[in-house]
């Protein structure tokens, strides 16, 4: 039997952008990558998300313009601080892009770190106990699906009221736009798994082993068919971030320096990667796919992400886009 092929898509340097030389003139970078990984035959693109703690450029409306510039990718996020926004805002935002790329929008969300002092604050910025936030999370899960089912809603919550609200346009997409929660097999969080077995529509990792990776998966679903859902209609993601080059010690280098710049300091050390040679790329991508991974995300942890991707499509896609 042959090992599953997974769908290969990349982030787009949307905060990259801004630690470049020098402040940037268009975000025509952006569209490139976008229209270069469309025409590989990869299967996504996806952006990330931050107001203040990592800057960068507002998601959604990024999206927008990169669907305006591609005609196939999935445009994604990966991974959205969802509990930053209003919940209606946020359903009308959602379905405007979905309708705006013909039914590709995909949301990867989480609830967002508040380890250090800017993250904290960027909560508060935006009116948000920090404290309150996988609450507000859940909630606005409720929220933004049933405004997205095109019948009045009604919701009462700690953090939402809403009384018979009816919202327009409506999600392209049979269901609504997908919404994956982040959830990590290493933390073995049995709330983040019941969460995302209730409410999502499938999961995200960024930090585990593959081992780890099949673990969450197994609890995810397992606790999804339980509650009469169909497991196998939970999609199943992976953001790993890469450094491909022949020569390791470059490779780790470039990496660690980019890493710095990106968040001050290098978080989660050897879980970061791989960094280095081609194969060891497609090999740890493999490894994903066969813990479940139906779809693998890559960033690119270099100065120059557009070189990087030309030699990913050349060196390592190729191998799973048969």
């Amino acid at each position: 039997m042959s090992e599953p092929q997974p769908k290969l898509g990349v982030l787009l340097p949307t905060r990259g952008l801004l630690f470049r030389l020098g402040p940037p003139e268009d975000a025509e970078l952006l569209f490139r990558m976008a229209r270069r990984a469309e025409a590989a035959g990869l299967d996504s693109v996806w952006v990330g998300d931050s107001l203040t703690a990592k800057p960068r450029l507002e998601p959604f409306t990024t999206l927008a313009a990169v669907a305006a510039q591609t005609q196939r990718v999935r445009l994604g996020t990966a991974v959205l601080l969802i509990a930053l926004r209003h919940p209606v805002l946020l359903a009308q935002t959602l379905a405007t892009v979905d309708l705006i790329s013909r039914g590709r929008l995909v949301v990867a969300a989480g609830i967002g770190g508040a380890f250090n002092a800017a993250q904290q604050q960027e909560w508060c910025n935006a009116g948000v106990v920090p404290a309150q936030r996988a609450r507000r999370l859940e909630e606005m899960m409720q929220v933004v699906k049933g405004l997205g089912s095109g019948r009045p809603f009604t919701f009462h919550g700690r953090h939402f009221d809403l009384d018979n609200v009816a919202m327009e346009p409506l999600p392209v997409q049979p269901g609504g736009v997908p919404i994956l929660l982040a959830c990590h097999g290493r933390f073995r969080n049995q709330r983040q798994y019941r969460r995302a077995a209730r409410l999502a529509d499938g999961v995200m990792s960024i930090s585990d082993t593959p081992e780890e990776y099949a673990g969450m998966l197994v609890q995810v679903r397992g606790l999804a068919e339980e509650q009469g859902r169909d497991p196998k209609s939970l999609q199943s993601a992976m953001y790993l971030t890469v450094n491909v080059d022949q020569d390791i010690r470059r490779a780790e280098t470039e990496a660690e320096a980019y890493l710095m710049s990106y968040y001050g300091a290098n978080i989660w050390g050897n879980r970061w990667g791989p960094f280095g040679d081609a194969a060891g790329v497609s090999d740890r991508i493999a490894e994903y796919a066969a813990a479940g991974a139906e779809t693998i995300i890559v960033r690119f942890a270099a100065q120059d992400p557009e070189r990087q991707l030309e030699i990913f499509l050349e060196r390592v896609a190729p191998a799973f886009l048969t």
